[in-house]
């Protein structure tokens, strides 16, 4: 019981920061503004883990390689520390692995989030101060569907196309994640 329960927690904690680190990664890789509410909240919380890890590893064409680095990072840890919480000896290539899989779980989380979020949005209140950013996020994911999957009736339904994409692509990654686990 006590085993699940610091499991629990250790998960809970570090996928937060790694959830905040993949949205500041993805907010500058998708250019979205960080003057709001949202933005401004992602820079204070990872501020202080980034800036150190900025002045050892440098950006890569304007992708912002340290965050990403940071996340990939924080997620291993957790892995390690849930498998020798369970008592369990963590190998090295299976939880680089793993952690990679789950980065990229976590990302598609994020834009399923920012996609839901902005279709209530649309329905309830046309104007937020998260607009801006929500329409950033998905815009880039949203304009293929729209270009083939035409508005009825006055209803975009290019979000939910995304979405059915989206988990099917989570159902393949919930099959690589068994997978990389066995690696090395």
């Amino acid at each position: 019981m006590l085993g699940q329960i610091a499991v629990f927690l250790v998960d809970t904690l570090f996928t937060f920061f790694v959830f905040l680190l993949l949205a500041r990664f993805h907010f500058q890789w998708l250019r979205v503004p960080f003057h709001n509410p949202a933005g401004e909240f992602v820079l204070a919380a990872t501020s202080w883990l980034v800036m150190p890890v900025r002045r050892v590893v440098p950006g890569l064409r304007g992708y912002d390689i340290p965050t990403l680095l940071l996340a990939w990072i924080l997620q291993a840890l957790s892995l390690v520390a849930q498998i020798a919480i369970m008592g369990g000896e963590p190998r090295a290539v299976p939880v680089i692995a793993v952690a990679f899989v789950d980065l990229v779980r976590y990302s598609i989380y994020l834009l399923v989030f920012a996609v839901i979020v902005q279709a209530i949005l649309s329905w309830v209140r046309t104007y937020s101060p998260f607009s801006p950013v929500l329409e950033a996020m998905t815009r880039p994911f949203l304009r293929p569907f729209r270009r083939f999957v035409p508005p009825l009736g006055g209803f975009d339904l290019s979000p939910l196309a995304l979405l059915i994409v989206l988990q099917v692509v989570l159902i393949v990654l919930g099959h690589a994640k068994p997978v990389a686990a066995t690696l090395g």
